[in-house]
């Protein structure tokens, strides 16, 4: 993969950290983890579930931790040394695991719920009233008035002076 640089961005950008930190670890050259597999999808207009297969695991085994825009899923099975079976063929994976996930601004974790080996965790965006675009309606006619600013004495007051 052809690593990009953002140098130039940088120097005149202010505000974009998140942004550029984002891009470089797309970019970066590390594959993926590919365990445990997960699906995201759109439920709603502003809604999202993340899905994540995690056979044998327990909701003790699991944790879910929101910092900073990013969510962060662990999964720690602990396995009982005297129930330790002799496997003859492993193949439903248990081991260890961190996934994160990078969220946009306004993205809130609503919910989470263990059921048959998946973990969904629910999310909206919320965007708050002042951030949300409104529409400003445009005058059919012009007032004729200066606009007045304080401090200042209009034209019609000096002349009365």
């Amino acid at each position: 993969m052809r690593q990009f640089d953002l140098a130039p961005l940088y120097r005149s950008t202010v505000g974009f950290d998140r942004l550029f930190s984002a891009l470089d670890q797309f970019a970066s050259t590390e594959t993926a983890p590919s365990y445990p597999p997960y699906n995201i999808e759109r439920t709603g207009e502003n809604a999202y579930r993340i899905t994540v297969a995690v056979a044998g695991f327990t909701e003790e085994d699991l944790s879910i931790e929101v910092r900073e825009n990013a969510l962060t899923l662990r999964g720690d099975r602990k396995v009982d040394a005297e129930k330790r079976a002799e496997f003859l063929h492993q193949g439903i994976a248990a081991r260890t695991f961190e996934r994160r996930f990078q969220l946009a601004d306004h993205v809130q974790v609503t919910g989470a719920v263990l059921e048959n080996g998946l973990l969904h965790v629910d999310l909206v965006r919320e965007v708050p009233e002042a951030k949300k675009p409104r529409r400003i309606e445009i005058a059919s006619h012009r007032c004729s008035a200066a606009p007045v600013i304080e401090g200042q004495v209009a034209e019609g007051d000096r002349k009365a002076a």
